[in-house]
């Protein structure tokens, strides 16, 4: 996707408030704490809250066997994925081609540094001429890796980081999402300087740092990726144990819904990394060595941690759980400072159950592999207001660029968990209130306006996601 694409809307919106719920002004109906944010006080923020709100939320909604199957039609069908064991032993310019301009293309607005001054032409050309298109051979074998480390990923290879407004610097432009310890990639190009790697994984293509990735056979990176002995990690994020013995292990940070192969084959009476593994699980990763080549490492994660055997049930009541684990956590566009946005958000809950999905909102709120409900310019705002208010837990409500996860309702209207600038709504007096969030939030929906215009979230919804029969 286009680094000024329509996911840079996610950040960008200020979420807000005056809509109307049956026959009345929502915000007229709930209390304004001394924080701002309408209609939540200390109950509100514990997920006991939301879960005590539903009788029946140990409920399955979808077997493992129904999200296995989901998952693999989501890789067949959906075209923002890529099934990298159904790509060809030689891959041609074309489809690299292909790759590098769904990301990798000049940019067409103007653009500006960390000190709000204007990037200089010439330093933009630098760089994408370090993408070094031209280069792409007529063909080049297929190579394989996985991601050994939290990688940023990025439109163009460069570190720099670039904003569309003078003192803006949370939204980083070239910033285009993260991948995880164990994920599989290919390789398909290099950078003129040679530092960076063009990856694509099942998600996304763009690129990484060359230290970010270790290159192996095909089989070495399905072996590793198919291993059934694993822990997946049910925390917001969970990181290894400190080793001053593996520096590439230590104090790695896994983040929600990874699944991480277990060594079993090493004697549980001997250290590990210098330290008894009775209190721990012994995980094994993929390290980097120095020419490149993939190997694999045992890491430890404190038993005490939050990790599980396999990923949990698809239930209300755990969907609720794992989205209030990133309560507060700060705004992370594309999975910037250690956390995520959005779109990321959504799909690391989700992941956490076994559900995969597209990695940004506008790929998401579409795709044929999820059950959606697509709105148009012909609902109004009686039909969008009759389907907000039968949304269920766990439904996911899409607007250009911004996507809220269903948390409930209550008072008469549904209400939301998502990652977010901000919210605004309409006060009694007529005026309209702002308050900054910039961080995994809770809010109500139907009080929120989405612009200046004084129209509703619920009047630009675009499409809702419902993951459950």
């Amino acid at each position: 996707m286009s680094i000024l694409s329509i996911r840079a809307l996610c950040l960008g919106l200020l979420l807000a408030g005056a809509a109307a719920s049956p026959g009345l002004h929502a915000e007229q109906s709930l209390p304004v704490p001394p924080s701002g944010v309408l209609g939540v006080g200390p109950a509100q923020l514990t997920p006991e809250f939301w879960i005590n709100l539903r009788p029946q939320s140990d409920t399955v909604l979808l077997t493992p066997a129904q999200i296995a199957a989901q998952n693999a039609k989501l890789l067949a069908d959906d075209p923002s994925m890529h099934d990298l064991r159904k790509l060809p032993a030689t891959l041609d310019r074309a489809q690299v081609d292909a790759w590098l301009d769904t990301v990798s293309t000049p940019p067409t607005r103007p653009l500006y540094d960390v000190h709000g001054q204007p990037m200089p032409e010439a330093t933009i050309k630098a760089i994408v001429d370090n993408a070094h298109g031209d280069a792409v051979p007529a063909s080049e074998p297929t190579r394989y890796g996985l991601v050994v480390k939290r990688a940023a990923l990025r439109s163009l290879p460069t570190d720099l980081r670039v904003f569309s407004h003078p003192g803006d610097t949370d939204i980083d432009r070239f910033q285009e999402t993260a991948e995880f310890p164990g994920t599989p990639v290919v390789v398909a190009h290099t950078s003129a300087d040679g530092r960076w790697l063009f990856v694509v994984s099942p998600r996304y293509a763009a690129w990484t740092h060359r230290e970010n990735v270790a290159i192996g056979s095909a089989k070495q990176v399905f072996d590793y990726a198919g291993r059934t002995a694993a822990r997946v990690v049910t925390g917001g994020t969970v990181h290894t144990v400190y080793t001053r013995e593996r520096p590439a292990v230590s104090q790695l940070q896994l983040d929600m819904g990874e699944r991480v192969p277990l060594a079993t084959d090493l004697p549980p009476d001997q250290p590990v990394n210098g330290q008894t593994p009775y209190a721990a699980h012994v995980l094994e990763l993929p390290v980097r060595n120095d020419d490149g080549t993939l190997a694999f490492s045992p890491a430890l994660v404190q038993i005490n941690k939050d990790t599980s055997p396999d990923y949990l049930p698809l239930t209300e009541a755990n969907i609720i759980r794992q989205a209030f684990k990133f309560l507060g956590e700060r705004y992370g566009w594309g999975h910037a400072y250690d956390g995520r946005d959005c779109s990321g958000f959504v799909s690391d809950v989700y992941r956490s159950m076994g559900v995969e999905m597209p990695r940004n909102t506008s790929r998401q709120a579409i795709s044929p592999a999820l059950d959606h409900r697509a709105f148009t310019a012909r609902d109004d705002h009686a039909e969008r207001l009759k389907a907000a208010m039968a949304l269920k837990v766990g439904d996911l409500v899409y607007i250009p660029g911004h996507v809220m996860m269903v948390i409930g309702q209550w008072q008469g209207q549904p209400w939301v968990i998502h990652d977010v600038l901000g919210m605004s709504y309409r006060q009694g007096d007529g005026s309209t209130r702002h308050v900054k969030l910039n961080a995994v939030s809770v809010t109500p929906l139907l009080p929120m306006l989405y612009g200046k215009d004084g129209s509703t979230f619920i009047d630009h919804m675009t499409s809702i996601v419902r993951i459950r029969h």
